[in-house]
């Protein structure tokens, strides 16, 4: 199973039990059973932080994502880290479920373009 590290420091609402079953969804779904994710809800003046500091880019935006061992072969009895997802609720509002994808997706390796549209399209019933 993947074991979910969930820290709200937006000050907004989030159905953080929700959220947790969505990666979790999505992560099976594309092939990880197993494994440890952060999943982080910020202030817009935080992921701004965020995003001038790790892409050198001053602004806010909804989601960023910190991948650390993607799906690459991992040594035996070592636990696949997945990596971060941070959302900023400011700027997604109640609609954080398409950012969260895109965030898991990207930890996953893949990047923009079709292919990426059509695997979050997957998930928007989810």
């Amino acid at each position: 199973m993947v074991e979910i590290e969930i820290d709200n420091r937006s000050g907004a609402a989030v159905d953080e039990r929700a959220a947790a079953a969505l990666a979790r969804t999505v992560l099976e779904a594309e092939g990880v059973a197993q494994g440890e994710l952060g999943l982080s809800f910020v202030s817009g003046e935080e992921i701004r932080a965020l995003k001038r500091e790790h892409l050198a880019i001053d602004e806010v935006t909804d989601v960023l994502s910190f991948p650390i061992d993607g799906l690459g072969d991992l040594p035996a009895g070592l636990p696949r880290q997945l990596g971060d997802v941070v959302i900023c609720p400011e700027v997604v509002g109640a609609e954080w479920r398409k950012p969260l994808v895109h965030g898991l997706l990207h930890l996953l390796g893949c990047e923009h373009g079709p292919e990426m549209e059509e695997r979050e399209n997957r998930y928007e019933s989810t």
